[in-house]
């Protein structure tokens, strides 16, 4: 009988990209569990992928559209709002996932060898079902309004794999932190809603000042949105440096994480 005997990758840049091919099954089952877990047990199930972006946006429309009356480029709030919280729903609700991900299976962890990085990365992508279902709702809102979709929208993709790439990095950081300090599971939820302001999902990031705007900029998920409200209501791209220097910050960001991951990942099965 012949036996395999796989190792934790030692060092900081062994990234073994053969070995997670050679487990991507798992990645599969690995999201395909989380999808299932998320909605088990639950009264509403998958309509929850419409009502927390739809509640949200309604409560924006309500305080930042009809009283703080802020400006949308021209378009109606509730659509100017609720484009920019589909990435945001679903960075947030992956970084969320990813964060705890490797603490909430460490039986996994203790027990068997497996590319770690397959937990954060099914968290994650298991939150594009909410976002397909969301977005199902926000075509119907453009016909309501009567949006058409532009050539711009053939880009979406690119925006979309800039969010998983976003939660990816932000991921990583969180969950391989979280095993060593568990102060992690308690700053997150601050963390994500710090950064829900410091992001233009409530506001157009035309209202930054610009001698702010590279600054800004260096949120990546300023590109994300941006980006996303181009894509979908084919609106003049004004902040294209921005964009650029969110992008950069997005993979600095992803190949740091991933090296500290893979540093870390040696001490996960001792440490959880």
């Amino acid at each position: 009988m012949n036996e395999k005997i796989l190792d934790p990758p030692k060092g900081w840049l062994s990234l073994r990209l053969g070995e997670l091919w050679e487990f991507r099954e798992l990645l599969y089952f690995l999201t395909w569990r989380d999808i299932k877990v998320r909605y088990k047990q639950t009264v509403l199930g998958a309509a929850w992928a419409i009502l927390q972006p739809l509640m949200t946006m309604v409560l924006f429309s309500v305080i930042f559209g009809r009283l703080a009356k802020l400006p949308t480029e021209g378009f109606p709030y509730p659509i100017f709002s609720y484009t920019a919280l589909l990435p945001w729903q679903l960075f947030a609700r992956a970084l969320g996932d990813a964060s705890s991900s490797l603490v909430s299976n460490q039986n996994m962890i203790t027990k068997l060898y497996f590319p770690r990085l397959f937990l954060p990365a099914s968290s994650i992508l298991s939150g594009l079902v909410d976002f397909g279902i969301a977005f199902l709702v926000l075509l119907a809102m453009m016909f309501y309004y009567r949006i058409p979709l532009s050539w711009q929208v053939l880009l979406l993709p690119v925006f979309l794999m800039l969010t998983i790439i976003t939660a990816m990095a932000a991921g990583m950081w969180l969950s391989a932190l979280n095993v060593r300090f568990r102060d992690v599971k308690y700053v997150t939820p601050f963390l994500i809603q710090f950064w829900l302001y410091a992001t233009p999902v409530a506001y157009a990031s035309s209202l930054i000042p610009q001698k702010w705007q590279l600054l800004y900029g260096l949120n990546p998920m300023v590109g994300v949105v941006d980006g996303f409200r181009w894509a979908l209501l084919g609106r003049s791209f004004e902040l294209v440096p921005m964009f650029f220097i969110s992008v950069v910050v997005v993979l600095v960001f992803f190949a740091t994480g991933l090296i500290y991951f893979q540093r870390m990942e040696q001490t996960f099965a001792d440490l959880v």
